[in-house]
């Protein structure tokens, strides 16, 4: 997985208006949840912020970053969890990122690629990606930047199923009857079958 770096800088006030005014100068509010827990048992977390043009190469891509957090100097390894968008003018409100470590597994949302020339393609059908990215669980430096599935005997009117996918060190959390891809019949590939038949 790639790695990404984004610099950030401790927020002293966290109000509502301090948040707005943050917005206001092109900066958004973000908050890192860490690995340690306070007296209280509950997970440390650091407000800081980010300004927008930090967090475009992370958000508007295809790709999964690991990120290396600079704030104010200390870096923390870590991946974004969670994103809030503006739900009219689509501007980002708020991102909240988890502090990893290479011992613990976290949990990912990871891009699908499908490889080769499908059989029930060569016979008319058509080719459809049904989910484009698995949830994945495992250590953050076994996760790939992409799940590759190889598509080359997948018939007409077939498909590959979250269960019948298999990863070393990764554990797919998806359902395992989710339909992943599929061939499906298209009338020229109905018709074909249909004069086959006669």
């Amino acid at each position: 997985m790639k790695s990404i770096e984004i610099k950030g800088s401790l927020r002293t006030e966290t109000g509502k208006k301090a948040t707005r005014d943050l917005r206001n100068n092109n900066s958004v509010p973000c908050v890192l949840y860490g690995s340690k827990k306070d007296e209280n048992g509950n997970t440390v977390a650091t407000h800081f912020t980010v300004t927008v043009d930090g967090l475009r190469n992370l958000v508007y891509t295809p790709h999964i970053y690991v990120v290396d957090l600079n704030i104010d100097g200390t870096v923390h390894t870590a991946i974004m969890k969670d994103i809030q968008f503006h739900p009219v003018k689509d501007t980002i409100l708020h991102v909240d990122f988890l502090e990893i470590d290479e011992a613990n597994p976290i949990v990912m949302n990871v891009p699908v690629q499908l490889e080769g020339l499908a059989e029930g393609v060569k016979a008319g059908g058509k080719l459809a990606l049904q989910v484009r990215k698995l949830k994945v669980r495992a250590l953050y430096n076994v996760i790939p930047e992409r799940l590759v599935i190889n598509v080359t005997n997948l018939g007409l009117g077939k498909t590959i199923k979250v269960g019948e996918l298999n990863y070393e060190g990764l554990e797919l959390l998806n359902a395992k009857e989710a339909v992943v891809c599929a061939v499906k019949l298209t009338r020229a590939a109905r018709g074909a079958q249909a004069a086959a038949g006669n």
